[in-house]
């Protein structure tokens, strides 16, 4: 078969409308693939204008198209239009009109393909764009993209004026021009997070910036990697302002500073003197010096659950893939040492992984250290049992103590607001509660026949 021959049979074959149309834009020739595209068969269209099956919003677009083809040296034009189709609809065509020398066509050519899926996608993307950058435009975060070598600023939003003191502009012209507004002191720990972040890893860090403000702002900045074929060509992230945080931690750090020295300075004074009298006096004086002494003893000991609660609200709590099942040993072993006649039967898998902060250690011997101490009599018993389920891994505490006081777990549940009425005893459940809410878990109650069940769930790990 010669390629002659062949022509018709590749124009019925191909998966794109081939039309000719004249210089009145009137169908020609059509193929078979209208039938497919449109829903028109060829004979359907043939003679007919085809001005009158474009859409009215894009016939000026097509016509001009169609004319620059007879007025200027380039023999070809390409256009997007509607077109319409047998059924009412419209379907979107890039055609390409073609003016070739050949008289014997009498005509031109116009080679369309549907685009309808890629404008559609076009659109959404658009309006995903424009959504963004709304959401960018209005929130108070520094949302930024550089290349994944921080030499090309990919997006950044206006709020990048406000936190670091410097103009959009100036940081697309030097993309590393972020860097003259960091503190001095902070310079290299920033230098050493963006080769890190480069090199694929996640970054977490806070520093200070702004020298406008005397360096007086700080920026909580966590960015992820995005890898393509092993590489590293996006780095996208978030920089807050952390200033007031920042503030209230410091005020809060003076504030327990100054307690705890204050207090340990006058208990001192005040349990010297209470051991003097207990030595000294006889009944009932001696018994009251005691009780002055046990008291004292105990507000020291809250002093130090104090330390450790502002540690843990201060700190950089994010919560990580941790195995709970040495921290439960680990704090049992502490039991065991404190309070050799406590007796503590254990029920755990090998490992169980759960997503929580590091300090559960502290919320698991505060736990069974309360119940220690408020066993009936000397001699205690607990159980401690560790479970793996679906969603979460439990650590469950079972004692043969009294009930706990319902306003003493009530409060930490959140069943009851504290105020002078309802209020807990000590800070020891506190810093359970904060530990297991910052690891994004819960604490639950429960009676049993013997005594008391405390459940602690923790989200269970899926990495």
């Amino acid at each position: 078969m010669e390629i002659g021959e062949l022509t018709p049979f590749l124009l019925e074959y191909t998966q794109d409308k081939i039309a000719v149309v004249d210089e009145e834009l009137q169908y020609v020739y059509v193929n078979e693939a209208s039938e497919a595209i449109l829903g028109y068969e060829p004979d359907q269209l043939i003679g007919q204008s085809a001005r009158d099956y474009v859409h009215p919003d894009d016939e000026r677009t097509v016509a001009a198209q169609f004319r620059a083809i007879g007025s200027s040296d380039e023999p070809s034009a390409t256009v997007r239009y509607r077109h319409a189709t047998s059924d009412g609809e419209w379907v979107w065509l890039e055609s390409r009109f073609t003016d070739f020398p050949d008289d014997t066509l009498e005509g031109y050519v116009v080679s369309s393909r549907d685009i309808s899926e890629q404008v559609a996608a076009e659109r959404d993307r658009r309006d995903a764009e424009s959504r963004l950058r709304t959401i960018a435009g209005t929130v108070g975060d520094v949302l930024w993209m550089f290349s994944g070598d921080w030499s090309e600023l990919l997006f950044v939003n206006p709020a990048y004026e406000d936190v670091f003191g410097r103009p959009v502009e100036a940081l697309r012209e030097d993309p590393t021009q972020f860097l003259e507004v960091v503190h001095p002191d902070d310079i290299d720990c920033v230098r050493e997070a963006m080769e890190r972040a480069s090199s694929g890893e996640s970054v977490d860090i806070e520093y200070r910036v702004n020298p406008e403000a005397d360096y007086s702002r700080w920026v909580w900045v966590r960015s992820e990697p995005i890898v393509e074929d092993g590489e590293v060509v996006r780095i996208v992230g978030f920089s807050r302002d952390i200033t007031d945080r920042r503030r209230r931690e410091r005020q809060l750090a003076v504030m327990d500073k100054l307690l705890r020295h204050n207090l340990r300075n006058d208990m001192a004074v005040i349990l010297g003197n209470a051991e003097c009298i207990a030595s000294e006096a006889s009944d009932p004086a001696r018994g009251r010096a005691e009780i002055i002494q046990q008291q004292g003893r105990d507000l020291l000991e809250s002093t130090d659950k104090q330390r450790e609660i502002i540690d843990l609200l201060t700190g950089n709590t994010v919560p990580s893939a941790v195995d709970l099942v040495p921290f439960v040993t680990d704090a049992i072993e502490t039991i065991r040492d404190r309070y050799p006649n406590a007796t503590i039967e254990t029920t755990m898998p090998e490992s169980a992984t759960a997503t929580a902060l590091h300090e559960v250690e502290l919320a698991i011997t505060e736990l069974l250290e309360n119940a220690v101490r408020h066993a009936a009599d000397g001699h205690p018993e607990l159980s401690v049992t560790v479970r793996s389920g679906p969603e979460t891994v439990d650590i469950e505490i079972r004692d043969d103590c009294p009930p706990i006081p319902e306003v003493e777990f009530r409060v930490l549940t959140g069943d009851w607001g504290m105020d002078d009425v309802y209020h807990t005893s000590g800070l020891g459940l506190w810093l359970v509660y904060w530990v297991v809410d910052l690891s994004d878990g819960h604490v639950s109650f429960d009676r049993s026949e013997t005594g008391n069940v405390i459940t602690v769930s923790l989200k269970r790990d899926r990495s």
